[in-house]
């Protein structure tokens, strides 16, 4: 998950140093912050992470809300607004598209059918999908949208969360079980992923369903928190065959992550 810091030494930058529009920047910039403190905050808090004055905050503020990307709550703080969904959606969309040839190779080399999702707020949502060939195979609709304490994807999502943050978060969604297997306590979910971070991998043993495995793994420095997988029969993954994929989903995950740094860089040139 993205934290606030990575963007604080950017907030007063000039346009020039970037060539771009300044108010734009600090627009985007904004919004950014936003999403890292959980989508609302205060003026005086965008201030303080930002270092911009709080007029200059309150001005841009008042243009975001205008164009219905953010919106004022009765308590005087500011959320983000609406019309963002749409934008996000496409964007998932387009994620999901150009990660299809990705998933397309990992079906070719492990014969499983291949995923890809996003942690969007507190849930799960599978953005992209390329079937395995086998007539016994698993299918996830795209758009599906899964808690992540039941899936392979989620845990290695959340591999890298504060032990906080993963609490809070399960505390707001619960931990409903789908299967017997489903892990249903913070404590069981937070050793889950100290495993995951110790194998490099994410395991789904019929958590999600029954007689169902996945492996899953986080895309290296994605601009959103996104996770690739291969998931199928328990008796086609098993544990020799684990150590056959975990490698090329490795390999993949880090192609994939070098494919849209390459995409990001080319769009700002």
């Amino acid at each position: 998950m993205s934290t606030s810091s990575a963007s604080t030494t950017d907030a007063a930058k000039p346009a020039a140093a970037t060539g771009g529009v300044q108010s734009l920047e600090r627009a985007f910039d904004l919004l950014e912050r936003m999403a890292d403190a959980g989508g609302e905050v205060g003026l005086s808090e965008l201030s303080s992470s930002s270092g911009l004055p709080l007029p200059t905050i309150h001005r841009l503020m008042r243009t975001l809300v205008a164009c219905g990307y953010v919106r004022q709550q009765s308590n005087r703080r500011y959320a983000l607004g609406p019309r963002l969904i749409r934008l996000g959606e496409s964007a998932a969309r387009l994620l999901g598209t150009w990660a299809r040839p990705y998933l397309a190779r990992l079906v070719e080399e492990t014969g499983e059918t291949a995923n890809m999702a996003l942690l969007d707020g507190d849930e799960i949502v599978y953005v992209a999908q390329v079937p395995s060939k086998h007539s016994m195979r698993m299918f996830t609709e795209v758009g599906r949208r899964v808690l992540p304490h039941s899936t392979g994807v989620g845990k290695a999502l959340l591999a890298h969360t504060s032990p906080e943050e993963v609490r809070a978060l399960l505390a707001r969604t619960g931990m409903p079980a789908a299967t017997e297997k489903t892990i249903t306590t913070p404590e069981g979910f937070l050793d889950a992923l100290e495993h995951t971070r110790q194998l490099g991998y994410a395991l789904d043993d019929s958590e999600q369903e029954i007689g169902v495995r996945c492996i899953a793994v986080s895309v290296p420095n994605s601009p959103t928190a996104a996770a690739i997988s291969i998931s199928g029969p328990a008796g086609r993954l098993t544990e020799t065959t684990t150590e056959k994929i975990v490698p090329i989903l490795q390999e993949v995950a880090q192609d994939l992550s070098t494919a849209l740094a390459n995409t990001a860089a080319n769009g700002q040139g």
